[in-house]
């Protein structure tokens, strides 16, 4: 069983910056991406990266966010700056196993950013 455990959300004000980590139980050399879920919309990706380090981005985040990867520590980053209200919503980690294809989801991270 894969754990993962966001950390790092918070309020900001707008035009400010955080660092969202998850720290995974096993190795991050899988699918791995955030997404984001504001209060009654759907979850959508934010950003992934695959075991050969492509990336990907949704519009809304592209020049803003950074995803990133730390084999060694067992972790993935999103790296976000200039925040906008618009991007307040609880962040998750989400693992797609490359092997079993099985999916993990961690427990979320809330993120409020400020006008």
């Amino acid at each position: 069983q894969v754990q993962l455990v966001e950390s790092g959300g918070g309020l900001v004000q707008a035009g400010g910056s955080l660092r969202l980590s998850c720290t995974v139980s096993s190795s991050v050399f899988h699918e791995m991406a955030w997404y984001c879920q504001a209060p009654g919309t759907e979850r959508e990706l934010v950003a992934s990266i695959v075991p050969g380090g492509s990336t990907n981005y949704a519009d809304s985040v592209k020049g803003r966010f950074t995803i990133s990867r730390h084999n060694a520590e067992s972790a993935v980053y999103l790296q976000m700056n200039s925040l906008k209200p618009d991007d307040t919503a609880v962040y998750y980690c989400h693992l797609i196993h490359v092997i079993t294809r099985r999916e993990y989801w961690g427990q979320g991270t809330q993120v409020t950013v400020s006008s």
